[in-house]
């Protein structure tokens, strides 16, 4: 391709006639155009390019071509990894002896529902017009690998391949990708680590749920009276199962336990505010076996003694005149006055939170629309390919250097949004735009393939076209994009330490005193200001928030300033369970499961690891779905696992415990990462991989649980049995 500016602009210009006389062509009296193949994930992305190219193309059967281009397509996957039976027969039939199944190469084969484009690109890649070939399938892992294959079975030699990397479908990005576009050989690391999380994902998945079906199937299959029962494990989604059924049984394990918090009512220019009393160093229970943490006890008893003390020993007598049937007659009553012993008061900054990558996106619109993380992926998807919103399956955080140099552009474009069309002229008009490289939402370090999810401003006309809730989910992404240019919410905060009789009661309070990017974040759609939301979200559950002649009332308090206390109160509480996973929390622990780790250098060296991968997670948490080992309220979006789901889990605990962790799970994902770096070999990944492998494999076989499994499927069993219906009668029968 030639390209060429004008007016500042990039255009395509048509490479005309370029010819090349091969010596044996040339002797056959052939002579070739050289055309350049534009290759695409999916149709609809073709199109894009087709439209970015400024060619005129005719429509032929699974693709487009010009004079001098070519657009084709894949549909998603094309080619995939041989079934066992490919390699031999005798791998049709389960049977221990064929176990490990480990080739030394491995094969591959079309998809029978996609053969026929399969075979349109195969021609196209091989025609001996073409001489080079440009990879535009998604920027990433996966889309890397969907080529690659292609190119492997359709037996590519002598071509040129370039790589064209992009972070949205807008025509400017496009035609970028094209000019910057590297040699194929360039991502070979990235395709290798691609190659080797398929290789994984096969391997372990073939030889532990061939080993444990055939070990232990039976008995999860008689105890269901199931005729068979397949156990299905796999590097990730077993490793998910293990967290779900885990945070499901502390859930029943879990023991309420009651305490109990003694709360001082103080008076203030007419106005009432409530202090927590704590054990601090000097009370009476500092450190007493009697508390449940420093500000509560573990009996209730215990509270009303300490009440009863304080208001003994703290009222002071004060002489009151009351008028009564003989006239004037004096009373004598308690009263009970704290002093102050410590006053705390400060502005507290909030900045706007980090832009979206897929693993928050997916998280909120869980918590806001009630949707499936792999619904938000469709939706997101969608926008991409709409040229709403840039690469959405990214984990980064934060924009690069390069794209915040441009980014007034993605903001002028979205003053044509009527939903926040103000705020974006306001951003422009504020130029903050101008200095957000230097901010913490640019750090090209945090980036490995593609920055954060960001509206591209354009695509706008395009939005009529989708869903309501595709809307929505746009307008959050515009929200939270805006944000990063405002300033700080700004919190006026006082503390008090206020001491009853040598005890102390501590109060806090917090007040909005500038909205900053709080007054964006709202969505056109929310029921809830943001600043109340955020509130809520912050998990400050000692402090108030109050009204602004409150606050002005307590910043003129100073130390020793004495307070009438209106009276003292216990207040019963309980400790809550752990909360069940929602579909977006779950994303969410996968991104952060490095965190689950217990050993502290194994944390640290997998840091930023997490389970899957952004494009990956929520395919993982739909096959838990499909196969019922997890159950999905579609209404709250919270996961729960199923009997068959539990059982599954004690198995894998009993024979290859490693599957469950984290720390598997997490230090194979970095693994792959260093493949990607170029840290490590390809060879060295699967040598360990082919260890790790034949080694479980081998000790399940020598395993014997069947037995002892019976009791964990009991005890898993108790909590699915469904109630008795109530008999004819009218009575209940007996269980």
């Amino acid at each position: 391709m030639n390209f060429r500016k004008k007016n500042g602009i990039l255009f395509v210009a048509p490479v005309r006639f370029l010819y090349r006389r091969d010596a044996e062509e040339t002797r056959k009296g052939q002579i070739y155009m050289n055309k350049s193949v534009f290759i695409a994930e999916k149709p609809s992305v073709a199109q894009e390019f087709a439209k970015a190219l400024k060619v005129k193309t005719t429509r032929h059967d699974g693709y487009l071509e010009s004079e001098n281009t070519i657009v084709t397509w894949c549909v998603g996957h094309l080619v995939t990894m041989s079934y066992p039976e490919a390699y031999d027969i005798k791998y049709k039939r389960w049977t221990l002896e064929t176990l490990p199944f480990l080739p030394g190469e491995f094969k591959y084969e079309v998809i029978p529902s996609v053969k026929k484009q399969f075979e349109i690109v195969r021609g196209l890649l091989n025609r001996p017009d073409v001489d080079t070939i440009y990879v535009c399938t998604d920027s990433g892992r996966e889309g890397e690998y969907i080529y690659r294959l292609v190119a492997q079975m359709a037996g590519v030699r002598g071509k040129k391949e370039k790589r064209v990397w992009i972070d949205s479908q807008t025509e400017e990005e496009i035609i970028r990708g094209i000019k910057e576009a590297k040699d194929l050989s360039a991502y070979d690391n990235l395709s290798a680590s691609a190659y080797l999380r398929a290789k994984e994902d096969y391997l372990m998945g073939i030889n532990f749920s061939r080993i444990l079906t055939l070990r232990y199937g039976n008995s999860v299959s008689n105890y269901l009276g199931n005729k068979y029962q397949v156990i299905s494990v796999g590097r990730v989604m077993t490793c998910v199962l293990g967290m779900v059924v885990r945070r499901e049984r502390e859930i029943r394990e879990f023991v309420k336990t009651p305490f109990y918090r003694v709360l001082g009512k103080f008076l203030l220019e007419g106005r009432t505010f409530d202090g927590e009393w704590r054990a601090v160093e000097g009370s009476r229970y500092f450190q007493s076996p009697d508390l449940y943490k420093e500000n509560g006890f573990k009996d209730r008893n215990r509270a009303e003694e300490l009440k009863g003390i304080l208001e003994r020993e703290s009222a002071v007598s004060v002489t009151n005149e009351l008028s009564g049937s003989n006239g004037m007659a004096q009373q004598t009553a308690p009263v009970h006055q704290a002093v102050l012993e410590k006053i705390e008061k400060k502005k507290e900054k909030k900045n706007p939170p980090l832009l979206y990558n897929l693993a928050e996106l997916q998280n909120d619109c869980s918590r806001m629309f009630k949707i499936s993380p792999d619904e938000t992926l469709r939706i997101v998807q969608e926008l991409y390919e709409k040229k709403l919103v840039t690469y959405p399956r990214t984990d980064a955080r934060v924009l690069s250097t390069a794209v915040a140099k441009e980014i007034y552009k993605n903001i002028s474009g979205l003053r044509n949004y009527q939903q926040a069309g103000a705020a974006a002229a306001e951003v422009l008009g504020m130029e903050s735009w101008k200095s957000i490289a230097k901010t913490r939402y640019v750090n090209d370090k945090q980036i490995t393939d593609h920055y954060a999810i960001i509206p591209t401003g354009q695509g706008l006309n395009a939005l009529g076209s989708v869903s309501l809730t595709a809307q929505r989910v746009y307008e959050t992404i515009v929200r939270r994009f805006l944000c990063i240019f405002y300033p700080p919410a700004v919190y006026q905060k006082v503390s008090l330490v206020t001491k009853l009789d040598g005890e102390a009661f501590f109060s806090s309070f917090k007040v909005l005193k500038e909205e900053g990017y709080l007054k964006i974040v709202t969505n056109s759609f929310s029921r809830k200001r943001a600043s109340d939301s955020e509130k809520n979200r912050n998990g400050e559950e000692d402090e108030v928030s109050c009204d602004t002649v409150l606050l002005e009332a307590l910043q003129k308090l100073k130390k020793g300033d004495i307070l009438p206390v209106n009276g003292l109160s216990i207040k019963e509480g309980e400790t809550s369970p752990p909360k069940r996973y929602n579909s977006g929390s779950m994303i969410l622990a996968m991104e952060n499961a490095g965190q689950l780790i217990e050993d502290e250098e194994l944390r640290a060296q997998i840091k930023g690891s997490g389970i899957g991968t952004s494009a990956t997670r929520a395919e993982i948490l739909k096959k838990l779905f499909n196969i019922k080992y997890l159950a999905l309220n579609k209404k709250t979006q919270v996961i729960t696992p199923t009997l068959l789901g539990e059982m599954i889990f004690d198995v894998v605990n009993c024979s290859i415990r490693q599957l469950l962790n984290p720390e598997l799970t997490a230090s194979w994902e970095k693994g792959l990462t260093y493949v990607a770096e170029g840290s490590i070999t390809e060879q060295e990944y699967m040598d360990k991989l082919e260890h790790f492998v034949r080694v479980r494999t081998r000790q399940v076989e020598a395993s014997n649980y069947q037995y002892n499994l019976r009791q964990f499927f009991d005890a898993a069993a108790v909590n699915y049995r469904k109630p008795e219906r109530a008999s004819r009668q009218g009575g209940k029968r007996s269980s």
